[in-house]
């Protein structure tokens, strides 16, 4: 169990902000002549406290929601998962928008003068800010969510900013699916959702979500965070030894909800044939168990790792069915735990993590299995698997270790050498640039 947390919030965000550094100690780490920022440079609009950490304080006072305060300390990474721990924290995947914003003030390309800015990030924490619209006391005004923001951007703190490209050349990170966001504005307000991302005067912003529509032009998803954190490269190489290292004695997993739906679905015809494989005998396949199931109900997994850490480092194939929305969280603690992701929906992944997963590695590192294959056409993924060959699934693994980096949010105030690596971060900050880059000569040319 985590630690007791301070008796007040107000305690809890005095601690988080004590242990903000003030955005000039990341500034200025380049002159204005260095190359390496050329093109890089970000500029970070400050906002009332009211748009960002005070938002912290509330992490209780949604029943309906969840008390999230356990999840904010150490900068959104939650509380370590054992007192020696040194890369394994209970992170929730909603305080992306903190650990970003973190990882922003250590940023090498800081600039404070918004004339040599090639970006703006805007620090708001849009999606702790949707809950009180979501479950709290303003549900019938979810349309007004974001109208107050954009009227300080563009009216009250430096308009010129705002009005030199009308929001083109900002950007902002929402932990949440943009499904929760996109509520019409003129739709009944008791519908589930906020009109974020519907607003007109926001539709020039790169949204980072934790998934995205796939039409609106200016959203991308980033990959959830998972629980690992390495503050080094050693510790970084000393998991992947371990992963490597690992047995595999189960062919196939799935770790997830373990409710099933009475009609015809994925997720019910993979907790079938799991079951059905588990009364079949393994010999001849090399496996010990061809398929575990992980039973995540009620949110068990969602803040323990070891529960489905440890047999996804026992299994060949993990299994990422969509759920309510396309995404999971699962894909990448899969991926930390050098289990091939198995896809049945390209929106689960291929059609989201275009930067973070290159389309045209994609397939070297996962199988692709249409899910009305499996759910009306009767076609078995023990099959689909159990017929790749051993070396091409030595290679997919190599690759799937090999992209680990790409995916994990490292730990703020890593060493120089894991630096030197790009994660999920870098990632995501160097296609935003680039995309801010292009949209910006695209409205140029008009």
């Amino acid at each position: 169990m985590p630690p007791p947390l301070p008796t007040t919030a107000i305690l809890l965000l005095a601690a988080v902000l004590l242990h903000f550094p003030p955005p000039s100690t990341a500034t200025n780490q380049y002159s204005n002549a260095d190359k390496n920022c050329t093109n890089k440079w970000i500029f970070i609009r400050q906002l009332p406290p009211r748009f960002n950490t005070d938002l912290l304080s509330n992490c209780s006072v949604y029943p309906l929601f969840d008390d999230f305060c356990p999840y904010v300390p150490n900068h959104g990474l939650g509380y370590k998962t054992h007192n020696k721990s040194q890369s394994w924290f209970r992170t929730d995947p909603f305080m992306l928008e903190l650990i970003f914003h973190r990882r922003m003030l250590e940023y090498s390309c800081l600039t404070t003068t918004p004339n040599q800015a090639n970006a703006f990030y805007v620090p708001y924490y849009g999606g702790m800010d949707s809950i009180k619209y979501l479950y709290g006391p303003e549900v019938n005004n979810s349309f007004q969510h974001g109208k107050d923001l954009y009227n300080y951007l563009s009216q009250k703190n430096s308009p010129a900013i705002w009005n030199k490209n009308l929001g083109h050349d900002h950007f902002m990170v929402l932990s949440r699916s943009a499904w929760d966001l996109n509520q019409p504005l003129g739709n009944d307000p008791l519908l589930f959702g906020t009109s974020f991302l519907e607003l007109p005067e926001f539709y020039n912003v790169t949204a980072l979500t934790l998934e995205a529509r796939a039409y609106p032009w200016q959203e991308r998803a980033l990959p959830y965070p998972t629980s690992f954190h390495p503050p080094s490269l050693s510790f970084l190489k000393s998991w992947i030894n371990r992963v490597k290292k690992s047995k595999r004695s189960t062919l196939m997993l799935f770790a997830g909800g373990g409710r099933i739906s009475a009609n015809p679905n994925i997720r019910k015809s993979i907790r079938l044939e799991c079951e059905n494989a588990t009364q079949m005998s393994a010999d001849g396949t090399g496996y010990s168990n061809l398929c575990e199931f992980v039973d995540c109900s009620n949110g068990v997994c969602e803040h323990d790792p070891l529960k489905f850490t440890k047999p996804m480092l026992q299994a060949t194939f993990c299994l990422q069915p969509p759920g309510d929305t396309p995404t999971r969280r699962s894909t990448f603690d899969s991926i930390i735990a050098g289990c091939i992701p198995v896809f049945f929906d390209e929106l689960t992944a291929k059609k989201q993590y275009g930067w973070h997963f290159p389309v045209d590695q994609y397939h070297k590192f996962t199988v692709f299995i249409q899910k009305e294959e499996v759910v009306f056409k009767g076609i078995k993924i023990l099959d689909v698997l159990k017929s790749i060959p051993g070396n091409e699934i030595r290679r997919m693994r190599e690759r799937v270790i090999q992209m680990m980096p790409r995916v994990i949010y490292r730990r703020h105030g890593s060493s120089l050498g894991l630096k030197e690596l790009k994660d999920a971060f870098d990632i995501a900050v160097e296609g935003t640039l680039k995309r801010i880059k292009s949209r910006l000569k695209e409205v140029a040319a008009q």
